[in-house]
């Protein structure tokens, strides 16, 4: 399926297209192209073009301008790779194998190509996410560091790079964990970085390694909101929490479960249609 549109919209349907298909089955891309901006998705097999249509709609697209066709077998994963930018945020590089030789002195290069587990760094909530780092890293030097629902490994690991400190990375998907452990070894930061399987955070390495100075978690709205008053009770006092996964008008209520917990809201961005918030925990 190929939509050209506006560069908005484009990056709206592919993120909900990558967020709503099996990665296995489905690529999802936004590109520009010489006359604008295109999106596509390659399934593979056929797909129901009514629920295609209809998500199309949710992204507020003019679905009528969709064009399907058939084409020959690619690998349609790699091909897409080759047609990613490295994305940069502040020192952070994201990128992938083919782009590793661009990356500066004096830049963080982070090296993660497209796994079955989640993360490329071209999502806006990834994005959001080294957007908020940057900032906390600048301000503050936090030492035991926390990457929750880490997926690819790329918050962990540029958290790991940037302050040449541990960082523990969980996840309830043990095909995350491992994918997470190979990235941070290639990257350089396999002694840094320490993936676990958890689900939620009773594990005893979270007590063991914590309470925690900062918290990454780029989930989604309703694991965040149950997950306040328990990443609340491994947090030291001062703590930042960088959270994303959200749709704009989600973010008031998981500000809120979290402001009953006694942190506050200190910055909010949106980027390619999803909210990033920084939290800080009041107190000691």
């Amino acid at each position: 399926m190929r939509l050209a549109t506006d560069e908005a919209a484009a990056k709206r349907i592919a993120n909900l297209f990558a967020e709503t298909f099996d990665p296995e089955k489905t690529a999802a891309s936004a590109f520009e192209t010489k006359d604008g901006w295109s999106a596509e998705i390659h399934f593979a097999q056929e797909p129901d073009r009514a629920s295609v249509m209809a998500l199309l709609q949710a992204a507020g697209a003019n679905a009528e301008s969709a064009v399907f066709e058939t084409v020959a077998k690619k690998d349609w994963v790699a091909a897409s790779l080759e047609g990613l930018k490295p994305v940069r945020v502040g020192p952070f590089v994201v990128h992938g194998a083919h782009d590793r030789a661009k990356i500066g002195a004096n830049q963080i290069g982070i090296e993660i190509e497209a796994a079955l587990a989640f993360g490329t760094g071209h999502h806006g909530t990834t994005r959001g996410c080294l957007v908020l780092l940057d900032s906390v890293l600048k301000a503050a030097s936090p030492r035991r560091v926390l990457d929750l629902g880490t997926g690819t490994g790329v918050l962990a690991i540029a958290a790991a790079k940037a302050r040449r400190g541990k960082v523990l990375a969980s996840d309830i998907d043990p095909l995350s964990v491992a994918v997470a452990t190979d990235n941070a070894r290639l990257n350089g930061a396999g002694g840094l970085v320490e993936a676990i399987q958890a689900g939620g955070l009773s594990a005893p390495a979270f007590k063991r390694l914590g309470p925690f100075d900062l918290v990454l978690a780029n989930i989604l709205a309703n694991p965040l909101r149950r997950l306040a008053t328990p990443m609340s009770r491994h947090l030291a006092g001062g703590a930042h929490v960088i959270l994303s996964g959200l749709l704009p008008p989600q973010a008031g209520a998981v500000v809120a479960d979290y402001r009953a917990r006694g942190m506050v809201l200190e910055r909010q961005i949106q980027l390619e249609g999803w909210s990033s918030l920084l939290m800080r925990k009041v107190g000691c």
